[in-house]
């Protein structure tokens, strides 16, 4: 298969292309695509270098125009980022002049990169419906994750979205457990950077509640919560639910330190001088640093079903029932059994209110933010921002409001 990778010069890429080449994914050509030429030469140059080591018998190629990488692909992956590291940067700090959370994901930060985003990828979804083969599936990484597959689908693309926080929680009780990380089967429920897991079963046997009685304090340390929270809840939040549950407290440590953005823009600048190296032929230590673990599992995986090889994997899809108080067409993430047809996810059966109502009121959010990201306008802005639970007050929502559109201005028509 031809897999074209938009957004092809990030320093993630050569963790996909290490996974791809050490996994053994048929690949006839991995085509990067990127504006930043210089950057993709690098990273290009690299992940050759990387899939030659393997002895994988695809090609490596990269190119700044959309036409040729697109070109008769199978599959398109996207992981963009509008703005760079400074845009990051910008979406952590400008939330805290109001005394609310700087995240690139989640709050007024996410809004701000969704409102960046959601018209490039479209923009990019509409050139691959034309170039690439007619039946090829987008995979979308690029954050928000939620609102960008659905922006995508309400399109009428055919895109899955992916993220690699249940993947790392199968990673992580797999070796607690001492088993296979195939052998677990989590119940994977939420919204993007809003799950929680329900069930980690094992041939049919769930541990999460002897694990939950027996290491609560090390699994709530684990995503940086209270202990209490996974007790009430009889569930592991994802750590992203710090930014709801501590919100304040996070607030705090973030105007005491840099922020991520910071580190990880002098990280990537560590990383493109390891690429330049023409004898470096395998991803470097420091990579790890820069998130995204099991990242490349995460997409070879679903790759494999969608081609293939049914699986189980946590996907962003439409709800479709999955959830009932959800319309059908919000987009969740969940594990779902995944065959060349496309992901079918079971019902997820009773939700405790405490969930239930905090995906809902997300989900509420993230219907008015692409809302925003499609057609702009300061009301809908302040709309989207005025039903985030982390706003939670009218002239909170308007300072917001105005400092998104000012600190984005060079991005938004």
């Amino acid at each position: 298969m031809k897999i074209a990778v938009v957004g092809g010069a990030s320093t993630y890429t050569p963790e996909l292309v290490d996974g791809i080449a050490r996994l053994g994914l048929p690949v006839s050509e991995l085509a990067l695509i990127d504006p930043a030429a210089q950057r993709l030469a690098v990273v290009g140059g690299f992940s050759a270098r990387i899939f030659g080591r393997y002895g994988g018998s695809g090609l490596v190629t990269w190119t700044s125009t959309l036409a040729e990488g697109l070109d008769g692909a199978d599959v398109v992956l996207i992981q963009l980022r509008v703005g760079g590291q400074a845009a990051r940067i910008s979406d952590e700090t400008f939330p805290l002049e109001f005394g609310r959370i700087g995240q690139e994901t989640t709050g007024a930060g996410g809004l701000a990169k969704a409102m960046r985003t959601v018209p490039v990828v479209l923009d990019i979804a509409e050139q691959v419906r034309r170039l690439a083969k007619p039946d090829a599936w987008i995979i979308n990484f690029t954050n928000p994750v939620g609102i960008m597959t659905r922006a995508l689908l309400d399109a009428g693309h055919r895109a899955i979205g992916l993220c690699n926080v249940a993947i790392g929680f199968q990673r992580r009780f797999a070796a607690e457990l001492g088993v296979q990380p195939e052998q677990v089967r989590l119940d994977h429920v939420g919204l993007n950077h809003l799950t929680w897991e329900r069930g980690v079963r094992v041939n049919g046997v769930d541990h999460l509640p002897e694990m939950l009685d027996k290491h609560v304090e090390e699994l709530a340390a684990g995503v940086v919560l209270p202990p209490a929270i996974l007790l009430s809840q009889q569930a592991i939040p994802s750590y992203y639910l710090r930014y709801f549950y501590c919100h304040d407290e996070v607030v705090a440590e973030e105007r005491g330190t840099p922020t991520r953005g910071q580190a990880v823009a002098d990280i990537e600048r560590q990383l493109l001088e390891i690429y330049a190296d023409p004898t470096q032929d395998t991803k470097p230590e420091l990579l790890g640093k820069r998130g995204g673990a099991f990242y490349s599992e995460a997409a070879v995986g679903l790759l494999r079903s969608l081609y293939g090889e049914p699986g189980y994997h946590s996907v962003n899809v439409r709800n479709r029932g999955t959830f009932p108080f959800l319309p059908d067409d919000a987009v969740i993430e969940v594990c779902a059994d995944v065959d060349a047809t496309g992901p079918h996810p079971a019902p997820a059966g009773y939700l405790d209110p405490a969930i239930r109502g905090l995906i809902a009121h997300v989900s509420a959010y993230e219907e008015l933010a692409l809302e925003a990201a499609l057609h702009g306008g300061r009301e809908r802005v302040y709309r989207a921002l005025l039903a985030h639970p982390t706003t939670g007050q009218g002239d909170v929502a308007a300072g917001l409001a105005d400092r998104l559109l000012a600190a984005n201005k060079a991005f938004l028509p």
